[in-house]
């Protein structure tokens, strides 16, 4: 098993705002992955556009060309965004590279996997937790196309919701979608 970011905050190593390190925290270090399987983005290059170009490479080394990557792993944000692809960001309309640069968002520039690879991917599987992106799970269940979430191919994708996030959802549109927490929701409404 080898792990490759999806996006990255541009900053120092160590920097307690990067992804990789709770991505450490709450996943790798529970894991017997060595380092060797860790694909970093390599975000606090000096030149980010030339860090992006590599980390393209070092992709395309691990999965083909054009890459298919077996499992992505997405979030998504109460503004729609997965990744970093966040509206109105004109890396959303990337479609010749696997990997690019954001603008700024929250503060920072960020490094991103692209539209291009993430639909490649065989599989995606969204982790959606929280009331406030209820209407998000609901505009990405419905193939909203005007988020950014909504831009990523369906047919391969699976998502896990707790009850707060899957709450406007209506029990015939659950077509892909996993609740977790349900047992626990239902007590608390008892």
């Amino acid at each position: 098993m080898l792990v490759v970011q999806v996006d990255e905050r541009i900053g120092p190593a160590g920097d307690p705002k990067r992804n990789l390190m709770h991505l450490h925290e709450n996943l790798l270090g529970h894991t017997p992955l060595r380092p060797e399987q860790i694909h970093a983005m390599r975000v606090e290059s000096p030149d980010p556009e030339m860090a992006a170009a590599q980390y393209a490479q070092i992709i395309a080394e691990l999965a083909g060309s054009p890459s298919v990557l077996d499992l992505v792993h997405l979030g998504l944000g109460a503004d729609g965004h997965t990744a970093s692809l966040v509206p109105g960001d004109p890396v959303l309309e990337i479609a010749e590279a696997d990997v690019a640069l954001t603008g700024t968002y929250q503060g920072r520039r960020r490094m991103t996997l692209t539209y291009p690879i993430l639909n490649r991917a065989r599989r995606v599987l969204w982790l959606v937790t929280g009331a406030e992106k209820a209407a998000m799970l609901h505009r990405l269940q419905h193939g909203d196309l005007s988020i950014p979430a909504g831009r990523v191919r369906r047919d391969t994708s699976l998502i896990f919701a707790d009850s707060a996030a899957a709450a406007r959802l209506h029990v015939r549109n659950l077509s892909g979608i996993l609740l977790m927490a349900r047992r626990q929701h239902e007590q608390s409404a008892t």
